[in-house]
């Protein structure tokens, strides 16, 4: 049996470090290049959009990146892998909405119970709903959430989550009629009725995106993936897509995906990138919580130590704030309330890895600008590091 070709630990944070735009020199000048060459950001957290935008570009600037989301249509945000909210390329996005959601009723069918159990919505009552937000959003052009429930008494119906538990609590029906309207395509979220950090948005009528075959989807979803993120292994890319094991062997043999030893087992890279990649030059950089350089493989030993994931993650799995230097993980940041950035270092990189973080630090201080970001995702070492220890 021939020996599969075998691609290091080493080599991973190579292609990392260049593909990831975490070295001065892979920096560029847009947002939409850094989505480009990320896939997708998360924006679960709005503040992750630009703060990922801006430790990957040139010269970042928050005009910059708030233009390119809801300005130039270069970028499009939308639920897509794992129902999670991305920012993606507008070129990329009908792949990426109809490999991850288009094609399934799942969704629909679960929302649809939730809101027969809790409040007794049948399915007439539920699309008369929707078709008045959709109505308000086009006459109006944009809503918050609040706005919109103002002028639909049915949105303002109370949910009771987990009744009788320690953790019960409410929230509108605006909430899952909303996010069900947002995950289909048929709305989206516009500019934060506060600053860049803010998470209450407005609401505006989607831009109709093409329509893909759900099979012709997943196969370019997968071949962005593995240009971006490989190698990966199988579980890396069916955990990243929220796919089935069936959907993600069917996207690997259909992208042509060639077989590799890493240390983790068969790795998956497509068939033009066997070739070695050069170390790029050492390079520091501060990412934010969720980034998807952070979030982007299920297996992560080759970038993280495996004893730091208590101190960076929290319960659910979301990374908060991370130092990168040469392709891995070595310490946390955050944010001080007085505006000042606070780290730690979980291992030694080096007199050089120490004085590149500082500038590292300067730069991240000037394009904040005084605004204050705390992650939605709180994890043990950046609530420390924000409280000043």
């Amino acid at each position: 049996m021939t020996a599969l070709p075998r691609i290091t630990a080493a080599e991973r944070r190579a292609r990392l470090a260049r593909r990831h735009l975490l070295t001065p020199s892979a920096r560029v000048t847009t947002p939409h290049e850094v989505a480009d060459a990320l896939v997708a950001l998360h924006a679960t957290d709005p503040a992750t959009v630009f703060l990922a935008a801006a430790a990957r570009m040139r010269t970042p600037t928050v005009a910059a990146v708030d233009e390119a989301l809801y300005d130039s249509g270069r970028l499009e945000r939308i639920r897509c892998m794992r129902r999670t909210m991305f920012v993606v390329p507008s070129r990329t996005a009908p792949a990426l909405q109809a490999a991850t959601v288009k094609g399934t009723d799942a969704h629909r069918t679960q929302s649809l119970r939730h809101l027969r159990e809790t409040l007794g919505w049948d399915g007439r009552r539920h699309t008369a709903v929707e078709q008045a937000v959709l109505a308000a959003l086009t006459r109006r052009g944009g809503a918050t959430a609040a706005e919109l429930a103002a002028e639909i008494a049915d949105l303002r119906e109370q949910i009771v989550l987990s009744p009788g538990k320690p953790y019960e609590s409410r929230q509108r029906a605006s909430a899952p009629v909303l996010g069900l309207l947002a995950a289909e395509g048929r709305i989206r979220r516009h500019r934060p009725a506060g600053s860049w950090t803010s998470a209450q948005f407005r609401w505006a009528p989607a831009r109709p995106l093409p329509v893909l075959p759900a099979a012709e989807a997943k196969t370019l979803l997968a071949r962005h993936y593995l240009a971006a993120f490989g190698p990966v292994t199988p579980d890396d890319l069916k955990w990243w897509a929220g796919w089935t094991l069936t959907d993600t062997r069917k996207a690997l043999a259909a992208v042509g995906a060639r077989a590799v030893e890493l240390d983790e087992g068969t790795g998956y890279v497509l068939p033009d990138d066997l070739g070695p990649v050069p170390a790029a030059e050492p390079g520091a950089v501060l990412l934010p919580g969720l980034d998807p350089t952070a979030m982007g493989w299920r297996h992560r030993d080759w970038y993280l130590d495996p004893e730091h994931t208590g101190q960076l993650f929290d319960r659910n799995g979301n990374i908060g704030p991370t130092i990168w230097w040469n392709g891995r993980i070595v310490g946390a940041w955050a944010q001080h309330p007085d505006g000042h950035i606070n780290h730690h270092f979980l291992t030694d990189p080096g007199r050089a890895a120490r004085a590149a973080v500082e500038e590292e630090t300067a730069r991240l201080t000037a394009f904040l600008g005084g605004t204050g970001v705390t992650p939605c995702y709180r994890t043990p070492l950046e609530r420390r590091l924000a409280a000043g220890s």
